[in-house]
């Protein structure tokens, strides 16, 4: 052995390890990191999560659905006539079941909105890990993650049950796949299955698809890989993709025809007859109602989340959150589409990680380590963020645990469960929201009916050959009263009806109304 031999110094670890314990170290910190804050948002979620906010038909209508898939009464407890594709409900129907088991007393609504609370979790978590796979630090993957969860907007609606909600966990999971830094062909076929799974969860989702093309574009680097690559996602989209068209071949319910439902005329219905919401910018219209309502629960991250996606169109590794976010705001924007309710649900991910993205170029510009007025610039900076953004959130945030919107609810179910006279084999008319809850209560199914359905379902006016005078009971809420010319048959029940108790505050009660005997 010689000197020189004897001066070098003899490693007993292979290089190869060497290469792998900081990648190790670096996952397990990134799994720390993203698991703490993901456990304290979901812990904020659940607390007060059955008291605010306040129940919405929509929810009521979602958790029906995902009742009759595991009773095995098919897509829907009424006429399914493809307004959306079947599967969320169907997989918020493998989440239902535990909650509802485990705290049989609890509204359908808050027990529903438990089994949420995965859903929401991995939205989270994938918030964090697609910020680390377009190159955001650490520090700006958890901003991205803390802006998301945090924010009052996302704690108010991140508690109700929405179809988006399962969209965007898949389309995360699509655009995570699609940045994998392994870059193997199957995670670029995953990446289109999990799209095609994110637009049979809520179709809407399918406009930000050329974000997903964006991201594929930029991690499939070499030329040569890329059409495989493609191919591989398209594979994926369309396989996966193709299943809901095909069903409805199967039931000769593709094609509009007499006597049936079909894909083609629903699709016809949503894109040309479906009433608008107006232009966000014409005041006293639907869209700029809901705008507003949106910017009273948070316009921080509407605002400054809609000035960073277009800002990060100009930052490669921003760009593909970035372009989803900058799409969904100029598909709202379109004057007179329809924009519903939980829109905002599919742009809250991507504002919040664009935030982030510009924020991690800002300290990068900024240098703070180089100047000492950099770094004073940079410190000012945020200190202003905080002070303006922490004092409204604090106030939004207090309310979504403190506030008790459902006692009505709550009250209402309890007495449906047991004190309404005469219960066995009466027919009751409610909304959307008490519907399973009557049912778990033990009211036959087919007693118990949407209040619009006897006006617009066919199906449910065979059932009351004497129309108004086969209903025993009417469970009167707002919902059912805001609009009553529209709904001749409930109109008409309500005004043969007395109050036999009531729930709530004036203006906001739950009636529940005995349909007059002597009417009859």
């Amino acid at each position: 052995m010689t000197a020189v031999e004897l001066a070098e110094p003899v490693s007993v670890v292979p290089a190869a390890v060497d290469d792998v314990r900081p990648r190790k170290l670096t996952r397990n910190a990134d799994l720390v990191i993203a698991l703490g804050l993901t456990a304290v948002i979901v812990a904020l979620l659940a607390w007060n999560i059955a008291g605010f906010p306040s129940a919405s038909d929509d929810e009521g209508t979602y958790l029906a659905q995902a009742w009759a898939v595991q009773h095995g009464r098919g897509l829907a407890h009424y006429t399914y006539w493809y307004d959306h594709p079947p599967l969320a409900w169907i997989q918020l129907a493998g989440l239902s079941w535990l909650p509802a088991l485990l705290a049989p007393k609890l509204i359908a609504v808050a027990a529903g909105r438990i089994a949420m609370l995965p859903v929401q979790a991995a939205g989270l978590l994938l918030v964090y890990l697609v910020s680390r796979r377009i190159g955001l630090p650490r520090w700006a993957a958890s901003l991205a993650l803390v802006t998301y969860g945090l924010s009052p907007l996302y704690l108010t609606m991140g508690r109700q049950i929405y179809l988006d909600w399962f969209a965007v966990v898949w389309i995360l999971g699509a655009l995570a796949l699609a940045l994998s830094p392994r870059k193997h062909l199957w995670h670029f076929a995953a990446a289109g299955a999990a799209t095609a799974v994110a637009i049979l969860s809520k179709e809407t989702i399918a406009v930000i698809l050329p974000a997903v093309l964006v991201a594929m574009w930029q991690s499939s680097a070499r030329s040569s890989t890329r059409p495989w690559a493609f191919g591989a996602f398209v594979s994926g989209l369309v396989l996966v993709g193709c299943f809901y068209p095909l069903y409805a071949v199967l039931r000769g319910e593709l094609f509009p025809g007499p006597g049936h439902v079909s894909l083609i005329g629903a699709w016809e219905f949503q894109l040309g007859s479906r009433a608008g919401s107006g232009s966000v910018f014409s005041s006293g219209s639907g869209a700029s109602s809901l705008l507003h309502s949106w910017l009273y629960y948070d316009a921080v991250i509407l605002i400054a989340g809609a000035a960073a996606c277009f800002a990060g169109l100009a930052l490669r590794r921003v760009r593909p959150v970035a372009l989803a976010g900058a799409i969904l705001v100029v598909v709202a924007l379109r004057p007179g589409g329809y924009l519903p309710a939980m829109y905002v649900v599919q742009v809250l991910p991507f504002f919040a990680m664009a935030i982030a993205g510009i924020a991690a170029w800002a300290v990068t510009v900024l240098r703070p380590g180089r100047v000492w007025w950099r770094r004073a610039v940079l410190g000012t900076v945020i200190l202003l963020c905080v002070g303006a953004v922490a004092p409204r959130w604090y106030v939004g945030d207090r309310r979504a645990l403190t506030a008790d919107d459902n006692a009505p609810y709550a009250r209402a179910a309890d007495y449906l469960r047991g004190q309404l006279p005469g219960r066995e084999g009466a027919t009751v008319v409610v909304d959307d929201v008490l519907w399973l809850d009557c049912v778990n209560a033990g009211y036959p199914p087919d007693k118990v009916i949407w209040f619009y359905k006897i006006d617009l379902d066919s199906a449910v006016a065979k059932r009351l050959p004497d129309g108004w005078r086969d209903v025993d009971y009417v469970v009167s809420t707002p919902a059912m009263r805001q609009d009553p010319n529209s709904l001749p048959t409930v109109r008409t029940l309500l005004t043969n009806s007395t109050v036999i108790a009531s729930f709530g505050p004036q203006g906001g009660q739950i009636e529940i109304r005995r349909v007059d005997k002597e009417t009859k």
